[in-house]
């Protein structure tokens, strides 16, 4: 059974940093695809940065926050990171870790359907 477990949220200063983990267990890294997600108040769930692999590693990063995000793994770990730099008010949101058994499904399908998801943490950015 594949379980995502996230941490690393809080409350930061606009400007500042913070690098969220997600756990996983119950998966092979290099099988599956695994992103980092957000939703904003209100808003819909919103794909921030993927990593998978298609004959080698790729990563994938929303346009709004190239620059300013790092996603990696630490297989060793079974961790997924994802380095946040230049915090804004607007990032603030739930981020929501995901995994999918298909090789791009992180990248390409509507998050409703992909797979596995952690239960979140939470990011606060005061201004």
């Amino acid at each position: 059974r594949v379980q995502l477990v996230e941490s690393g949220g809080g409350s930061v200063q606009a400007g500042g940093s913070l690098r969220l983990s997600c756990a996983a267990s119950g998966l092979t890294y290099g099988t599956y695809c695994m992103g980092w997600f957000r939703q904003r108040l209100g808003k819909a769930r919103e794909r921030l940065a993927v990593t998978y692999d298609v004959g080698g590693s790729s990563t994938y990063y929303t346009d709004s926050m190239k620059g300013r995000v790092t996603i990696s793994q630490d297989n060793a770990k079974n961790t997924l990171y994802l380095q946040m730099n230049s915090l804004k008010p607007e990032d603030t949101a739930e981020y929501y870790c995901a995994a999918d058994p298909s090789f791009m499904g992180c990248l390409y399908n509507a998050p409703n359907d992909i797979r596995h998801w952690g239960q979140g943490t939470q990011v606060t950015v005061s201004s």
